[in-house]
């Protein structure tokens, strides 16, 4: 009785102890969950206002008058905010609070998109040239062609170069400084979240589920994108200054290259979501119980070399360890020499850095180039970016990794993996050249006013014998389509003497310059674009798809190559001077240098109203192309060729590594051998010291 009870006893005492056991794994299991969903959501949030920005480019360029490059500097000082800081945060943030952390990185990119958003309320209203004027209940207006002498007309060309009036008042300082200020916050809040979060994953997350974890994380990240684009489009459909003005008032349409789309809609929108994507790091706990311990019998020898500093064996700085600042700051020289001094990891740096420059100036000017050389409006490009384009990206993402644990990829067949993917994405990129369409026809701008092809364009090839008469700015751009089916830079260069009709239903009459005989009618905007590119761009938009799959199914398994390929203790500073490297070196420059070459294809430059060069009007589509394409693939050629010496280092490394982690086991099986020996050696002892005492005892019986 007294033994089941005892049993009984023991019995509960075992389950209440399983019970506690249980307990913590399941609470550390829903934290890491629940940071999972959290940093999922912020991913999300800085995607969507990361994408947005590229969605506004061509409206911030067309509202503020600056040209592709300074667009450039713009979007690229989201990395210079990151390069302030991300080398302090990833090596320091990692000892200390990471959860709060990041909640602290997304209120200030909340506050850096509200910011953006600032200059659309302190400057006036948006002006843009036009000789369209809305009257109401009017049949007649003023003739577009002011007839004068020669000397009027020289007269004339010389007042367009002198500032309107009320420029006096014009504050110095550019209204695009603030939207270039707002973004540099944006991205000091955004360096913790990658680093900090990934590698609060990786610490907590049990070997198999890790990859697939980061896969979730950066799946949602490309999904983020999706309403990015959306977003874009939908606050690219309505005008600027909606609710300030009377939109029956508005002459143009938003697919004419002056229309400014509500852009500031859309930052306070990301604002709003990213401000709320910081509530759930608060509430969560500084480190997680570590998983299992795994048995090294478990792991290949090529896992046991290269993690045998594992965080479940040794030498892993916990998040809970009371390490000064003082001694954390001396160690990080050190530590980064030790980093930088690992081949694989420099080889990695450098592929990604130059694939990240084609990638960057590639998506950053990706809806231009729609708008530009399918002649498509910004509302319709950005709804195709993120509809079609960036879906596609989301689940090669996602099936990246999912593929990567189901083939159980080890660190050579993910790099070989990601490799593959890259080259084949390549060589059907090359087909984009084949997909051209030809230049707008705009006379005294890609083709002389006889029709005849041609694209050296200067201020002077706008004016003919057909519009000699006519007082006309060469600088204005107010395009109109001839009934000949061909644009023309304004009704005057058109040579149109008479209008009729308000608002965009204005008709001008009595041209000169159109058509053979010279009076025939034209309309307000450019011409629609021929057949032949409306047939093209199916094919364009399918192959981009097909393209952007196949690269981004090997963006998780070149990412874990990234984690994988150092030490642990080494991995938050490695994740963290990655960012800092790519941000740096492809972040920042890709934008601008992308930017300028775009500018150099440019055909016809908007004039400020206060003097200077504005926005881009009309491009030469050819040279565009051939340009944007051209820059985006030599990139990508160069980043294959540091693929070669990077393998051969991978291989040499990893062979070193098992051998190292066969010798280990040999050293270790011969210690364990000697500690036997001397075990054996002892019993021996002992038995024979009893053996003696037993005899030297019945002596002394027998005695």
């Amino acid at each position: 009785m007294g033994a089941e009870q005892g049993r009984t006893q023991g019995n509960g005492r075992s389950n209440a102890a399983n019970a506690a056991a249980r307990e913590p794994r399941s609470s550390s299991c829903t934290s890491l969950k629940m940071f999972l969903v959290a940093l999922s959501f912020a991913y999300f949030a800085k995607a969507l206002s990361g994408s947005y920005m590229k969605s506004t480019i061509t409206q911030l360029e067309r509202r503020f008058d600056i040209p592709s490059y300074l667009i450039g500097v713009i979007d690229g000082s989201f990395e210079i905010g990151n390069l302030m800081v991300i080398a302090f945060v990833s090596y320091f943030g990692a000892k200390l609070h990471r959860p709060k952390i990041i909640g602290v990185g997304c209120v200030l990119m909340s506050i850096g998109t509200f910011i953006i958003a600032l200059p659309h309320f302190i400057i006036g209203r948006y002006e843009f040239e036009t000789s369209v004027r809305w009257v109401a209940n009017s049949t007649m207006n003023p003739s577009p062609c002011h007839v004068g002498s020669a000397a009027e007309l020289t007269q004339n060309s010389k007042l367009q170069e002198v500032p309107a009036s009320g420029c006096e008042g014009e504050s110095n300082l550019s209204m695009w400084i603030y939207v270039l200020l707002g973004n540099v916050l944006r991205g000091i809040g955004e360096t913790p979240v990658q680093p900090l979060g990934i590698s609060y994953i990786d610490d907590f997350a049990s070997e198999e589920n890790a990859a697939l974890y980061v896969g979730c994380v950066q799946t949602i990240s490309v999904v983020g994108p999706v309403f990015g684009y959306l977003l874009g489009s939908i606050c690219a459909k309505i005008y600027v200054d909606i609710g300030f003005v009377k939109m029956e008032t508005i002459t143009i349409t938003p697919a004419d290259a002056r229309w400014v789309g509500a852009w500031w809609l859309g930052y306070l929108v990301a604002g709003v979501i990213t401000l709320l994507s910081a509530i759930p790091f608060w509430f969560l706990p500084r480190s997680l119980p570590m998983p299992g311990p795994q048995g090294s019998e478990k792991c290949t020898p090529e896992q046991t070399s290269f993690i045998k500093d594992s965080r479940l064996l040794k030498n892993k700085y916990s998040a809970d360890d009371n390490t000064s600042f003082m001694e954390m700051a001396k160690d990080f020289i050190p530590t980064l020499r030790n980093l930088l001094g690992h081949p694989v990891y420099l080889i990695y740096l450098c592929v990604t850095i130059i694939q990240l420059n084609s990638l960057i100036g590639m998506v950053t000017y990706k809806p231009k180039y729609i708008e530009q050389h399918f002649r498509q409006s910004a509302s319709k490009a950005n709804f195709l970016m993120g509809v079609i384009n960036i879906p596609a990206v989301a689940l090669g993402m996602f099936s990246g990794g999912l593929l990567m644990k189901r083939l159980k990829l080890n660190i050579m067949g993910a790099a070989k993996f990601a490799c593959g993917t890259s080259l084949i994405g390549y060589v059907l990129s090359l087909f984009f050249f084949a997909m051209s369409c030809e230049n707008a026809r705009v006379a005294g701008v890609t083709l002389s006013y006889d029709s005849v092809d041609t694209l050296s364009y200067d201020q002077q090839s706008v004016f003919t014998a057909c519009n000699s008469e006519c007082l006309c700015s060469a600088s204005e751009w107010d395009p109109v389509c001839g009934e000949d089916g061909i644009t023309y830079v304004s009704p005057c260069l058109a040579g149109c003497t008479s209008s009729a009709g308000s608002g965009k239903n204005t008709v001008f009459s009595n041209c000169s310059c159109v058509g053979v005989a010279g009076n025939f009618t034209a309309s307000t905007g450019q011409c629609p674009h021929t057949d032949d590119c409306d047939r093209m761009f199916p094919y364009f938009l399918a192959l981009s798809v097909i393209t952007s799959f196949i690269i981004s199914l090997g963006g998780t398994p070149g990412y874990m190559l990234l984690i994988r390929c150092i030490k642990p203790q080494l991995k938050s500073l490695a994740l963290g001077f990655h960012a800092l490297a790519t941000r740096t070196l492809a972040g920042i420059p890709a934008p601008i240098y992308f930017g300028a070459i775009i500018d150099t294809t440019c055909l016809k430059w908007g004039q400020k109203r206060c003097g200077g060069i504005g926005a881009c009007r009309i491009y030469n589509t050819t040279a565009y192309r051939i340009a944007y394409l051209g820059l985006t693939l030599s990139l990508r050629t160069i980043s294959f060729i540091i693929c070669i010496p990077g393998f051969i280092l991978l291989s040499r490394q990893l062979r070193a590594e098992e051998i190292n982690g066969i010798h280990g086991a040999l050293a270790n099986g011969e210690a364990e051998l000697e500690a036997l020996r001397k075990e054996e050696f002892v019993i021996s002892n002992s038995d024979q010291s009893q053996q003696i005492s037993d005899n030297s005892t019945d002596r002394e019986t027998r005695l």
